[in-house]
C-alpha cells in the first residue's frame, strides 16, 4: 500500500524510516523500471512501514498486513483521499469520478449507485451468462486459429474480449465484435489510450511545476482520447434517451438514465459519462496490471 502526500504536508511530522533523499529528486532513481522488486527490497531494509520521497511528494510504503489494516479498516476515513495524477484531471474528471472524490456526501451517493446498479448478487448473477458467451466466443476465436495456423496475439485477444465484456454490461452492446476487424481498431485504441494516460508514471505529478510544460505530452493525449471517448458516450446515451428504455434491455446505462429521468439533480448525464469512464478504466486497471 502506498500513501503520498504533497509538498505542503507539514515537515515536523514524524515520518517512519527511510533510504536518505537527493536534492530535488528524492528517492525516484531508487524505485526502478519494476517498483514492486524495488520496494520490496527497501521494505526488508527499512522495515513494513517506510517513507520515500518522489519529488515534492511524501510516500509512505505499508508492506505489513497489521498495518494496512490499520490504515484500510480502523483509520480508513483519514486515509481515504487520494492524490490525484495530473492526467485525472483532465475535463475536470477527478471532480466527478467516484475514484477520486473525497468520501464526502456525492462520493456516498455514487458509490451507493454502484452497489446497488453493477456490483449487486442479483446483477452479477444476471451477467453470468453473458461472460460465458464471451469466454466461448474467444475459445471459438483461438480454435479457429489453431485450425489455420494463424498465431494469436493472446494479449490483444484478452483485451477485446475484456472490452466486449464491459461494454455488453455497461451498454448492451459490443464495441470490437470481430477480433481482427479494423473496424472495431479505433475504439480499441481509444480504450487503451486512456488506460496507458491515466496509468503511465508522469514527471508532472512528482514535479507540479512541469504541468503546464507536460514534458512527455502526456496530459495532450489524455485530453484527446477523453475527449473521443466522451463523444463516444454522448452518442449512446443520446440514442438511450431518444429510445425511452423500449429497447427492453436492462443494462447499467439504462439503470443510470432510469435515475437520470427520475431526478436530473441526483445524477446528470455528466456524473453518468464520468461513471461509466471510472468504471471501464477501472476494470481494465484490474485484468491488465
Amino acid at each position: 500500500m502506498i500513501l503520498t502526500f504533497n509538498s505542503r504536508a507539514r515537515k515536523s511530522s514524524k515520518l517512519p524510516p527511510g533510504p536518505n533523499r537527493f536534492p530535488i529528486i528524492g528517492n525516484i532513481l531508487e524505485i526502478g523500471p519494476k517498483p514492486h522488486k524495488s520496494l520490496a527490497k527497501l521494505a526488508a531494509k527499512y522495515g513494513p512501514v517506510m517513507s520515500l520521497k518522489l519529488g515534492t511528494l511524501t510516500t509512505v510504503i505499508i508492506s505489513s498486513p497489521k498495518a494496512a489494516k490499520a490504515v484500510l479498516q480502523t483509520h480508513d476515513l483519514i486515509f481515504s483521499s487520494r492524490t490525484v495524477p495530473c492526467a485525472a484531471e483532465i475535463l475536470s474528471h477527478h471532480e466527478s469520478s467516484i475514484a477520486w472524490l473525497p468520501a464526502e456526501n456525492r462520493w456516498r451517493k455514487l458509490r451507493k449507485l454502484c452497489q446497488e446498479q453493477m456490483f449487486s448478487v442479483a446483477r452479477l448473477d444476471a451477467s453470468q451468462n453473458l461472460r460465458r458467451e464471451k469466454l466461448r466466443k474467444l475459445r471459438g476465436y483461438v480454435g479457429a486459429c489453431s485450425e489455420t495456423g494463424r498465431a494469436v496475439d493472446i494479449g490483444d485477444a484478452a483485451f477485446t474480449t475484456a472490452l466486449n465484456l464491459m461494454s455488453a454490461t455497461l451498454f448492451s452492446l459490443e464495441f470490437a465484435p470481430e477480433f481482427d476487424s479494423d473496424s472495431s481498431q479505433e475504439m480499441k485504441d481509444v480504450v487503451w489510450g486512456v488506460m496507458k494516460c491515466t496509468g503511465s508514471p508522469n514527471f508532472a505529478d512528482y514535479f507540479p511545476i512541469l504541468k503546464s510544460v507536460d514534458p512527455q505530452g502526456i496530459l495532450k493525449e489524455a485530453k484527446t482520447y477523453f475527449q473521443k471517448l466522451f463523444v463516444i458516450f454522448d452518442g449512446i446515451i443520446d440514442d438511450k434517451l431518444k429510445s425511452g428504455g423500449e429497447s427492453g434491455k436492462q443494462d447499467l446505462l439504462e439503470a443510470l438514465i432510469e435515475i437520470n429521468r427520475r431526478d436530473e439533480n441526483e445524477l446528470t448525464k455528466n456524473d453518468i459519462k464520468h461513471l461509466l469512464l471510472t468504471l471501464q478504466n477501472e476494470r481494465f486497471d484490474l485484468l491488465f496490471h
